[in-house]
């Protein structure tokens, strides 16, 4: 067998890369063979380090494509599985998304250890503990606490989750030739071990010191550990100093012993035989794991903790004390307590001793070497053969964040999070935009809410256009016109949605007033520049025509409108660009979508063949690693030039959505349909960084996929792009459904009919 196993490692100062170095130890150890396990090693913060032959590749933190590198090096390093040491703060982005990108393109079983589990993750932590929880084979924890929660604040099946606890290497020392090596004849050894940060609570035990001393003079409280190397970067040495001047303050400097350095694990667990009692007082409950408190059991010694999550787990059954928070009084009276009673205190220890006996090293590798080798039995598909229209696990269709960010003006087009952004005020785009939405909810859905809707964002689009039937686009939140603004694509999304508006009216009123706003504006569509403001119209001028096709005048504006994009089209494609402009830039997928629905209204070969021939080379972009990767807007992509791939919007995607959507309208080939599909994953986590883009607290969608993570603001360009992508995507879904079922009950009856004669 051959072992993957990812996290940090030796000489690099952290608690992770401790345990990573004995779990390969116990397994090197059990097999007989160093070959058996080889580690990738992740770096910190531009950090190198002289790691020793066993690591065998190197990820730098910060640099995504290093986590795609590690992935393809592990497929072919022969590997049976992969073990992942999973931390928040080990792995780069936000919250440590990168590793998504690796464990997305393995090919091989996933081990995945999770040292925290939080109760209270915020959206990243919760995708990426989730999205994790979904790859993985097994998720290995070392506390029921931890089980607890990955199956009830995270949905990860309990069937997939294991405890085995943090695992203790092996020494057997005496407790007085420890104490006499280490100076320390004659003294109550009380003990703190692990890297110092201002979350471990030592200020607690240097309060509650000098009611200990002056009852027991001989005890001397140990600090052993270096600084935490974040704190160092951040704050230098403050905390720790802070600490000794406390214990100055208290006359403490004989009861005290800061010991500034990280030891090698032999002088570690002297230390720990050494000890008398050993103390965890750290100050908050949100710790699932604690390998300094697994150590000090597993050498048994009498342990006096905070209630922490693993404290008060493992220190049951009567192999500890707990204290609450920050009280050094309690903490106070127990050790006084502890120390006049050598035989209670002796009960602590032996029942902590018998606990860590099952607790070495060697026995748990043992464990994780069962899950191994259970696991190499399997064999995982490649994501290719996974079926992208499958609808289970697609969020139900919710208008809570939209009725969130309207109010009796129109919809606020940003948002602070999922707060609406006042400051920002409105524009005649999202509001159109929402009333498209409004219209398609309303007429596939029957959705009532969506119907009370579309009069708000109507009177928005009344109110917004001018006397000569353009229109202005900005409106603070004092009702004011700001921002002298002739936006030709704000000007083409209006008059989509009108058009829509046209064709799907619920209500003749609304028909009667979408087509006078409609007609009122017409005159300006022929003086379109702009691709994307000609390609929107061209969409809400076909909608119009499939309400009244006899209008000759909007015909005749509608061939001419699809000939400046085939003109365009004309003079910037080759032989290998085949687009419209000398960039990809944003809201691509609105070009061929428009060639598309003119088509359908006028039939002209040719107009379907540029539509054909863009959307192919648009799809050869998007899709060359087997999901969408939109243009990003950070660069975009020139022509001979490198594409761009972050920030990726919300809006491209939905174009994408609409544009395959309608090819496969209009040709019926299962292709685009696969795609469209394809495309609407993007916002639930098929995308570069493998994370959702979907709010389930807000029901909004964050406004793009940054390099490091996604932006959570949720305005309404993106929420309304999420909700229009969602409607067509499940509408056409139960069409092609309920198709295929008519199609199989025609089939049944021409089978039984013939059977029968």
């Amino acid at each position: 067998m051959k072992i993957a196993c990812i996290g940090t490692y030796p000489p690099r100062v952290c608690g992770i890369a401790t345990f990573t170095y004995n779990l390969r130890q116990s397994i090197v150890e059990y097999f007989n063979a160093p070959s058996s396990i080889f580690i990738v090693a992740i770096n910190d913060n531009g950090q190198t380090y002289d790691y020793p032959e066993e690591v065998k590749f190197v990820i730098n933190q910060q640099e995504q494509p290093d986590y795609l590198e590690a992935a393809e090096f592990i497929n072919k390093s022969g590997a049976d599985v992969c073990i992942l040491e999973h931390e928040f703060g080990i792995f780069g982005g936000d919250s440590g998304i990168f590793i998504l990108s690796l464990i997305n393109n393995l090919k091989i079983p996933l081990i995945v250890t999770f040292h925290s589990v939080l109760k209270t993750p915020s959206f990243a932590q919760k995708a990426i503990i989730k999205s994790i929880g979904e790859h993985a084979d097994r998720i290995i924890v070392m506390s029921h606490k931890a089980v607890d929660f990955l199956s009830k604040i995270y949905s990860i099946p309990i069937i997939k989750l294991k405890i085995i606890e943090h695992g203790v290497p092996v020494y057997k020392f005496d407790q007085a030739a420890c104490k006499k090596k280490l100076n320390l004849e004659n003294k109550i050894v009380l003990l703190t071990f692990g890297l110092l940060s201002n979350n471990k609570g030592i200020e607690t035990v240097i309060n509650a010191l000098p009611d200990v001393v002056s009852k027991h003079p001989n005890v001397l409280y140990i600090v052993l550990g270096k600084t935490h190397p974040n704190v160092l970067r951040h704050s230098n040495e403050d905390y720790r100093n802070s600490l000794i001047k406390l214990a100055e303050n208290h006359n403490l400097k004989d009861h005290i012993l800061f010991r500034n350095e990280f030891v090698d694990e032999k002088l570690l667990f002297e230390y720990l035989y050494a000890t008398d009692i050993y103390i965890t007082p750290y100050l908050d409950e949100a710790q699932i794991t604690s390998g300094t408190l697994a150590y000090a059991v597993g050498t048994g010694a009498a342990v006096v903790s905070t209630p922490y999550w693993h404290a008060a787990e493992i220190l049951d059954h009567e192999r500890g004390k707990l204290f609450d928070f920050n009280d050094y009084k309690e903490l106070s009276s127990i050790l006084n307590t502890l120390i006049s009673n050598p035989r209670e205190l002796q009960k602590f220890r032996n029942n902590a001793a018998e606990y860590g006996k099952k607790t070495s090293w060697p026995l748990m590798g043992r464990e994780y070497i069962k899950v191994c080798v259970e696991l190499s039995k399997l064999k995982r598909r490649a994501s290719p053969s996974e079926p992208y229209y499958d609808m289970t696990g697609v969020p139900y269709f919710n208008l809570k964040h939209i009725q969130v960010l309207t109010d009796d003006t129109g919809i606020i087009q940003h948002s602070k999070f999922g707060v609406p952004n006042l400051k920002e005020g409105y524009c005649l785009d999202d509001n159109a935009r929402a009333l498209l939405m409004a219209l398609m909810a309303y007429q596939f859905r029957k959705d009532e809410m969506a119907l009370r809707l579309v009069p708000t964002y109507l009177k928005f689009v009344n109110y917004m256009q001018k006397d000569d039937g353009s229109f202005n686009n900005f409106l603070n939140f004092r009702r004011e016109l700001y921002r002298e603004d002739n936006s030709e694509d704000c000007f083409g999304r209006t008059i989509w949605s009108l058009g829509y508006l046209v064709r799907f009216a619920p209500k003749d009123a609304y028909l009667q007033a979408g087509k006078e706003f409609l007609v009122k504006a017409t005159p300006h569509i022929d003086k379109l520049k702009t691709m994307r403001g000609i390609a929107n119209s061209l969409i809400g001028i076909s909608h119009y025509l499939k309400k009244f096709p006899n209008d000759e005048g909007l015909i005749s504006i509608l061939r001419k409108v699809s000939g400046k994009l085939i003109l365009r089209f004309g003079m910037e494609s080759d032989s290998k660009w085949k687009w419209f402009e000398p960039q990809m830039s944003y809201d691509n997928g609105i070009l061929p979508l428009a060639l598309l629905h003119a088509y359908e209204i006028l039939r002209d070969k040719t107009i379907m063949s540029v539509a054909l021939e863009s959307l192919t080379f648009l799809d050869q972009v998007s899709f060359k690693k087997g999901y969408l990767s939109p243009v990003g807007t950070n660069g975009w992509y020139p022509r001979n030039g490198e594409c761009t791939q972050y920030s990726q919007q919300s809006i491209d995607v939905m174009a994408m959505v609409l544009m395959y959507h309608q090819a496969f309208k209009m040709t019926g080939e299962e292709k685009y349909y696969n795609r469209m599909f394809q495309s609407f994953k993007w916002f639930l986590g098929k995308n570069d960084l493998y994370i959702p883009l979907f709010d389930h607290e807000t029901n909004g969608c964050c406004d793009g996929l940054d390099f490091n993570g996604v932006n959570r603001n949720q305005g309404a360009e993106s929420s309304l792009g999420y909700l229009i992508s969602h409607l067509i995507v499940s509408k056409t879904f139960e069409s092609y459904n309920k198709k295929a079922e008519a199609n199989l009950a025609i089939t049944d009856r021409i089978v039984t009919g013939f059977l029968k004669s």
